[in-house]
């Protein structure tokens, strides 16, 4: 699957991964390969991004939109 992470100024993660864990308005969820589509608001905290070789990238961000469709994650995000 793949994470695309924006902000207004920059594009942070652009990529392959295995799954992401985000900081849901009503609780922390992560997304895996083939999930099924979802749209939610993030708060502020850390995405947690496992890429397919098991490296972790952390990202904070203050608040944020999450869609996942057809495989693919886009966050909108404010850091």
């Amino acid at each position: 699957m793949n994470l695309l992470v924006v902000t207004p100024d920059l594009t942070l993660f652009d990529g392959p991964i295995k799954l992401v864990q985000c900081p849901g308005t009503d609780g922390s969820f992560e997304l895996m390969d083939k999930h099924a589509a979802l749209i939610s608001t993030l708060k502020k905290g850390t995405l947690r991004i496992v890429e397919p070789s098991g490296a972790e990238t952390s990202i904070d961000i203050r608040s944020g939109v999450v869609e996942m469709s057809g495989n693919v994650v886009t966050i909108l995000a404010e850091n």
